[in-house]
């Protein structure tokens, strides 16, 4: 099923502020939020959605590469081990706490005695691994899967935990003080495990404090076709493990290696053809690459300099799969610097041609008028 538009899903407009996409999300947060909605599972995905939609538009970086390449640009790649933001419910309330107007519970905590859902063990996430994957043009144009060495950190199988002492498993301790209106209880999150609720009982050697160890792991990626330079993709639970909680992510940042021939253009690749003076005078048949090898073009009789021909199709498949770019193919006509006698002659023989005289028809396109037209200027 594909993800909704996330400015859709808040209700905003793409020019929509900072402030504004907050004040949307917090509507539509509370509008779909669990305790108001109990036993509703369409509630609960409506909630997340909205979480996930709100963690991608207050972030200006995020925002970015959402606007310019989709759900793709932010770890939305659909297949392939890639997974979009895997977010539970501990994780929205403690990230967005604020939205709520407190520090990670519920909005609607007051109702249910100040327990409610901040009450219960905090589910903790290992910290997210970064990696950077460089490309070449036929990767990216037809896909590719590439297998990585990934060092992470991982709970040793040895490790054994136990309850926290302090919190007695639950992950926060609960204290009572006096105020002018009465005893009043506050929850926070245990000093002591962080909010694991577990502490190490026994670890084997080799491990750090909290029963960790590096791991150096082969993860095979598939790179969906069509991807560019700065794009981010993620492989959810591939990051850093953490005792008691659940894996962090591997973020993927594309890096574009640029080919010597074919310069890419958005979809579009674009080659640089030199033909001789005689080619374009007599016309001829010229081989040229692509992505997919090399094809062989004809160069019709009397081709200007400047001419853009289209390979339809040749290009670079959209990173969502709706379209594939063609190749332009700019016609150079090359003017040799140096001529022998004989070549001098020949040519002096033909200066008073009239057929050689620059006479441009109407029906011929300027070069900034071919790139109006096949840029969509």
């Amino acid at each position: 099923m594909a993800k909704r538009d996330y400015y859709e899903i808040l209700g905003v407009e793409k020019s929509a502020s900072k402030d504004e996409i907050k004040k949307a999300y917090r509507k539509v947060a509370i509008k779909y939020h669990p305790d108001k909605n109990p036993d509703d599972k369409d509630a609960e995905e409506m909630f997340k959605e909205a979480a996930e939609a709100y963690e991608v538009l207050s972030n200006d970086e995020k925002r970015q590469r959402y606007d310019r390449f989709g759900h793709q640009g932010v770890g939305g790649a659909a297949g392939g081990g890639f997974g979009g933001h895997h977010m539970n419910m501990e994780d929205i309330f403690s990230q967005f706490g604020d939205i709520f107007g407190g520090g990670g519970g519920s909005p609607f905590d007051s109702f249910f005695g100040g327990g409610g859902r901040s009450g219960g063990r905090r589910t903790r996430k290992g910290t997210n691994l970064r990696i950077k994957l460089k490309l070449n043009l036929q990767e990216i144009a037809a896909g590719v899967e590439k297998k990585i060495k990934v060092n992470r950190l991982v709970v040793d199988p040895e490790t054994t935990f136990k309850n926290c002492t302090t919190c007695q498993g639950t992950g926060q301790v609960r204290k009572v003080m006096n105020t002018m209106l009465g005893q009043m209880m506050s929850t926070s999150t245990c000093p002591t495990c962080g909010g694991a609720g577990q502490m190490v009982d026994h670890r084997a050697p080799g491990t750090d404090s909290t029963g960790m160890k590096r791991s150096e792991e082969v993860i095979s990626i598939k790179i969906p076709a069509g991807v560019a330079e700065g794009m981010q993709l993620s492989m959810s639970g591939k990051g850093n493990e953490v005792a008691g909680g659940i894996p962090g992510d591997l973020l993927i940042l594309i890096e574009e290696i640029e080919d010597d021939t074919l310069k890419r253009d958005g979809n579009n690749v674009v080659y640089e053809l030199y033909v001789s003076f005689i080619d374009a005078v007599l016309g001829s048949s010229i081989e040229v690459p692509t992505i997919d090898g090399k094809v062989k073009i004809k160069i019709e009789p009397g081709t200007q300099s400047g001419k853009i021909l289209r390979l339809r199709g040749k290009g670079i498949k959209d990173v969502d799969g709706y379209r594939t770019g063609d190749q332009l193919i700019h016609v150079n006509v090359w003017t040799p610097k140096s001529l022998s006698k004989e070549e001098k002659e020949l040519l002096e023989g033909l200066r008073e041609s009239k057929n050689f005289e620059p006479s441009p028809t109407k029906g011929e396109k300027s070069f900034f008028e071919n790139m109006k037209e096949f840029f969509g200027a």
